[in-house]
């Protein structure tokens, strides 16, 4: 018999601002994109746990979770994204083996090459925190 149940995967990004509401992205390595620092859930990880991990592999900074900004799909995919509004408490901002750039960015000057996905985000955080 073959399970017809929905596998999910899941996610977890962090947005985090400086004092003057300028947002921090990533830069990947593995395309030319900029991106809220984030990533799949490890198994056994809860979302929260997933945002400082990947938090710490991404950018070298320390966060602890101030808020759930929302639950994301993808349309056509199993996929749940959670982003959550993060505040630095600790590290040093770092290349990393994952983005070779971190950067802070005001809100309405994202780069171009921003994922459209990350940047919903954003506005989303920006409007309601």
């Amino acid at each position: 018999m073959v399970d017809t149940r929905p596998t999910f995967t899941v996610g977890a990004f962090a947005i985090i601002f400086d004092e003057a509401r300028q947002v921090l992205l990533c830069h990947r390595r593995d395309m030319d994109a900029w991106n809220l620092p984030g990533g799949g859930l490890e198994v056994g990880e809860l979302p929260d746990e997933c945002v400082v991990r990947e938090v710490r592999e991404e950018t070298g900074l320390e966060v602890a979770v101030l808020r759930l900004v929302g639950v994301y799909g993808k349309p056509g995919r199993s996929e749940l994204v959670f982003s959550f509004e993060c505040r630095i408490t600790g590290g040093i901002l770092q290349d990393t083996d994952e983005s070779d750039a971190a950067a802070y960015f005001p809100i309405q000057g994202l780069p171009a090459n921003t994922l459209l996905k990350h940047a919903e985000r954003i506005w989303d955080a920006a409007q309601n925190g």
